[in-house]
């Protein structure tokens, strides 16, 4: 039998391969556990039932957080099997495997149809992709895990292992290419470095949060402003932007305001959330 004392215990993180998974481990300070184990897609394939039953057995995590996705919406709206798969049937399977200690799961506020933002934890969902709906899905399951917390947030900057999976990244190799982006000025989102997710998390799990909590940037900012915020930082050559609106988009619907009010996770955390502007500029 493994040793599970206080002094051997370890976390699980899956996802470590992406950019808030990465962040978990790079964050981890030794207090309740004793270790964290990161797990990226090469060291087990969570599509794989029999290979994480028998990984976990031998681990036996002390709790797990769930960070692994396929969460490019493109992806999953072209491949909508393989997003139920992955986002869907994987975190039912793991938190079934984890009912007895705590389980927590990220989910977005793409949840969220965008009509008018501002949203809060009991805020009716209504997704507009494919993505959208697989989380929605997730979040179901994990709502029913006794220790289960769902932690809901929006785009996340930092830097990743493979350094294209932050939406700071996507906009640097764009420009860095000479593309000019195209960012709607009507279309809002908070923001939040993931290194504030990645200790938001840490300490909401140290104490004890469960349920659905909104994890996410104290500044509702459009695309444009983002972009723009990003543009004056840009050092690898000419960042080049155009503003575009909702009005004349044409492709897959798209959610115009899916701004989160994160103030039940800060009274929790004892703190504020960062401002993204303001981050920013002190980083």
């Amino acid at each position: 039998m493994p040793d599970v004392s206080p002094s051997s215990s370890c976390v699980w993180v899956t996802g470590a391969g992406g950019l808030i998974g990465h962040e978990l481990v790079r964050t981890f300070v030794p207090g309740a556990f004793a270790r964290v184990i990161g797990l990226t897609r090469a060291d087990l394939d969570l599509t794989r039932a029999g290979e994480v039953c028998e990984r976990f057995l031998a681990d036996r995590p002390a709790a797990v957080i769930h960070a692994a996705a396929m969460s490019k919406s493109p992806a999953c709206q072209a491949n909508p099997a393989g997003a139920r798969r992955a986002n869907v049937e994987a975190t039912r399977f793991l938190a079934d495997l984890a009912a007895e200690v705590p389980f927590v799961f990220y989910s977005t506020d793409l949840v969220f149809d965008g009509q008018r933002g501002g949203y809060v934890e009991d805020d009716a969902v209504n997704p507009r992709s494919v993505y959208a709906e697989t989380k929605v899905e997730a979040e179901a399951f994990v709502r029913l895990h006794s220790k289960g917390l769902v932690i809901r947030t929006s785009l996340n900057h930092g830097t990743s292992p493979t350094r294209d999976r932050a939406f700071n990244e996507e906009m640097s190799i764009a420009w860095r290419a000479g593309r000019t982006l195209s960012l709607f000025e009507d279309e809002f989102r908070c923001p939040i470095p993931a290194e504030e997710t990645a200790r938001a998390t840490w300490d909401l799990l140290a104490a004890g949060a469960t349920g659905v909590l909104h994890v996410a940037g104290s500044e509702r900012l459009s695309r444009l402003e983002i972009g723009r915020l990003l543009a004056a930082r840009h050092a690898d050559g000419e960042a080049r932007i155009e503003a575009t609106s909702l009005r004349s988009y044409q492709g897959a619907p798209r959610s115009p305001d899916t701004s989160l009010d994160s103030s039940k996770a800060e009274a929790i955390l004892g703190r504020r959330l960062p401002a993204y502007s303001s981050w920013l500029a002190e980083h």
